[in-house]
């Protein structure tokens, strides 16, 4: 027969345990959102080079281990299973400037892209939109700590996905020379590509960002949300993440069910 003193310790086992998966599972995350940061940013960045979950559990979960380093990033590139798709053929006009809207289930959001200036970025998403690529998924992270944002554009709604192809960096230098620190300031309703980490590795994961963030100048910035995307988008962040934490799934679901992209 088991006693209580048996039963309490055996509980207390059980508690430890769950931390340590807990924490462990946290370190494997530090580790892959290293991978997504070029510099040892001063900011605990956003968009990793990973899926990045919120951690759910007991009431004492260590908050600070599942916050540690997160950083834009997005497990754009192709497995090694796969083969690379090419990018897209160009059929955008360079000149001009084009609308991205989305139809969610927060409100719709907009922005505009200059294609003088992102031309391979814009002429992806026109690309993707046309093809309904983005039609019925959702933004799958938010991040509330030390960087502000949503990330959206993954159809397997993990943070793992992306279209089989990867686009070059485009405007980097858009927001600056970065400090010493090795950072600019991301405006808020700027709306940039997420990517792995390295060089010109980004495919259809992209951040909208609802408070203004630091971050390496190395995540492509494209567009800028007018004020009433920008307010939606804030209200989310405002509602915090699904489950507690700094980084996670929204707690306010933002499905999209439409995505278009059309010339100005």
């Amino acid at each position: 027969m088991v006693t209580s003193d048996q039963r309490r310790r055996q509980l207390a086992r059980e508690k430890y345990e769950r931390q340590q998966r807990r924490r462990e599972d946290a370190r494997r995350r530090t580790r892959r959102l290293t991978l997504a940061i070029t510099s040892a940013v001063a900011v605990v960045a956003v968009i990793g080079g990973a899926t990045y979950l919120a951690t759910s559990g007991d009431d004492d979960k260590d908050k600070t281990d599942a916050a540690a380093s997160q950083s834009p990033s997005a497990e754009a590139s192709p497995s090694p299973t796969e083969e690379a798709k090419p990018e897209p053929a160009m059929k955008i006009d360079k000149k001009a400037e084009y609308t991205m809207s989305l139809k969610t289930s927060q409100g719709d959001i907009a922005f505009t892209m200059d294609a003088s200036k992102t031309p391979h970025t814009t002429n992806s998403f026109k690309s993707l939109a046309d093809k309904k690529f983005f039609d019925g998924t959702k933004c799958h992270r938010l991040t509330t700590e030390n960087i502000y944002v949503l990330q959206c554009g993954d159809p397997k709604g993990d943070g793992t996905g992306g279209p089989g192809y990867t686009i070059p960096d485009e405007n980097l230098t858009a927001l600056g020379k970065a400090g010493s620190e090795g950072s600019v300031t991301y405006p808020a309703g700027t709306v940039a590509m997420a990517n792995t980490g390295q060089p010109h590795t980004g495919g259809s994961q992209f951040f909208l960002v609802y408070k203004d963030s630091k971050l390496p100048p190395t995540y492509t910035p494209f567009g800028t949300m007018d004020a009433k995307s920008l307010k939606a988008v804030q209200a989310v962040g405002k509602a915090g993440v699904d489950g507690g934490g700094p980084d996670g799934a929204p707690k306010k679901a933002v499905n999209i069910s439409k995505l278009t992209v059309d010339k100005v």
